[in-house]
This record gives C-alpha cells, structure tokens and sequence, in this order.
C-alpha cells in the first residue's frame, strides 16, 4: 500500500513537470520574453530617442492561422507576411477576422506591381513597409484612390543599407528623392517611415550594425532635406536575431519571427539563445520525467 502511495505521489509530480514543460515555449510566453526584451533596451537608448515605445510586429510566415489567434489571444495585434497570397488568405480567413478583429497586417517582402490589387484587398492592412521604387509607390497610390478608402494607405520607404543584390530597396543616395516623390506625387499615400533589412551575418560584439547606422543617418539626411521631424520619421530594422541591438540603435519597428512561433518551415532564420535555451529545458525536463516513469515501474513490480 505504501508502495502505491508513493507512486500516486510520483504521478502527480510528473503531471505537474510536464504541465510547466509544454508551457515553456508556449507563445504566450515567448511575446512576454521579447517585449521584456524590447523594453529593457528602450531604455538603454539616449535620451532623445525616449519618445515612443517599439513596436513589435509578430512575423508570422509560413505559420498556420492558429498559431496567429493565440498570439493575438495573449494580446499581440500587429503581424507581419512577406508573401502577397498568404497573407491575403490569411486575413480573409473566417476564424481569423471573427476572433482577431483589431488584428494589423504588415506586409514586409518585396512587392510586384502585378500583385498590388490583391494586397490592397487585404483587411485590416496597416502598411506595406517595402515600398523601393517610385514606380510603386505611383502605382499603389493610383490604385488606392481608385477604390475610394477612407484614409491614406500607409507605406515605409525600403532602403538596401547593405548593398546585397539579394535584398530589395532603393540605395541610400535614392532615400531622398523616393521619399520626396512619395509625399509630393503620391496622395493616397502616407510616409510612415524607413525600413531596412541589414546583413544577417554581423556580430554585434564587434560594434554597431554599419546598416543600421546608415538608416538612422539616412533619416536625418531625409528629414533635413524635406523639412520633416525624426520623431514623424519611423525605422523599421530589427529581427529575431537583433531587435534589441536595433532599438538600442534607434529603432522604432521590430520584426520578429523565429523567436516567438519557433522556427519556420522551409525558410528558417538562425537560431536564437532563447529559443535554444528553452528547448535545452524541455530535453531535460523530459529526460526527467522518463526517468521517473522508470522508477515507479520498477516500484510496482516490487
């Protein structure tokens, strides 16, 4: 009898390690970590750049609407899609607009001309943040008028700070003049900000990321130019592998993916310490609970 006791015992300690295992990685609590994270570095930054909290958008490419609504359902409300027809289905999809109605969509991968009406019949569309050409920002400013929304459709000018022909955006000597173009010719358009995507490769040890701080220095030479507040102007830089450098360094917009969903399907992003560390946790946790089932079976056999 009192070997039962003690194995009853044993099972709801088990219970009780698997219940805080699958809870470790739960999204939940990933957008708890990274917004823990986001503050602790927007108070690193100086001073003058104290004037609005980051934004954390949820890059959530390749991932099913239901791992969407229980983001949206622990209170994250922006979500970013870097390909026209997924997030067109994914934002016309039912669940999603009856249980995530303030949900905002980012579109944040390179944009053809040719798929523009489809994405200007995405709901709840909050911006298109890879705006590179003037070309484009004329053509979704004239389709945007012709279907007579209320407001401005909201843009972010994409600038290539790396100069990798793999990255779309316009090169840094452009910034000016596209931003001038967008906000003199496009009048269904509002100028949000700046975005940049950055080498994936830097190490932050080794100082600041050289492409950040060019998009920073961008937007004052913009700003200057076209006689327009920093504080008007936002940046949007930063990835699961670096938004806190990039908030340090000014950054208003941070996409992140990898950290709060896990990795991805197909195109995975690197790895990061969190995400390493709570898969360490749960091998070891499950290890524990396996070698606890041994014990209570080498019990009843007793």
């Amino acid at each position: 009898m009192a070997k039962l006791f003690r194995c009853m015992l044993q099972i709801v300690d088990i219970e009780r390690k698997m219940s805080t295992s699958s809870s470790h990685f739960s999204i939940a609590n990933q957008l708890l970590y990274v917004n823990d994270k986001i503050k602790a570095a927007s108070v690193k930054r100086p001073q003058h750049l104290q004037y609005s909290t980051p934004r954390l958008v949820a890059v959530s490419k390749t991932k099913g609407t239901d791992l969407i609504i229980e983001a949206y359902d622990a209170g994250q409300r922006h979500f970013g899609e870097n390909y026209v027809v997924e997030l067109h289905e994914k934002a016309n999809d039912i669940e999603i607009q009856d249980r995530c109605q303030d949900i905002q969509w980012h579109f944040i991968g390179h944009l053809q001309r040719n798929k523009i009406s489809k994405i200007l019949d995405v709901p709840n569309l909050f911006v298109i943040e890879t705006v590179d050409s003037e070309k484009l920002a004329k053509a979704l400013s004239d389709s945007w008028g012709k279907l007579k929304k209320s407001g401005h459709l909201q843009v972010m000018a994409q600038i290539n700070t790396s100069g990798e022909t793999s990255k779309s955006g316009c090169s840094p000597s452009e910034a000016v003049q596209l931003v001038k173009y967008i906000k003199e010719h496009c009048p269904h358009l509002q100028l949000l900000g700046l975005m940049t995507i950055g080498s994936f490769d830097h190490d932050i040890n080794s100082g600041p990321n050289p492409d950040f701080q060019a998009l920073f220095d961008i937007r004052k030479e913009v700003c200057q130019s076209l006689n327009i507040l920093e504080k008007d102007l936002e940046l949007s830089m930063g990835m699961s592998a670096d938004f806190e450098h990039a908030i340090e360094m000014g950054s208003t917009n941070v996409r992140v993916g990898s950290t709060i969903f896990g990795e991805r399907r197909g195109h995975q992003e690197k790895g990061t310490a969190s995400d390493q560390s709570v898969q360490t946790d749960q091998n070891r946790e499950t290890n524990d609970v396996q070698s606890s089932l041994n014990k209570i079976e080498s019990l009843a056999l007793t």
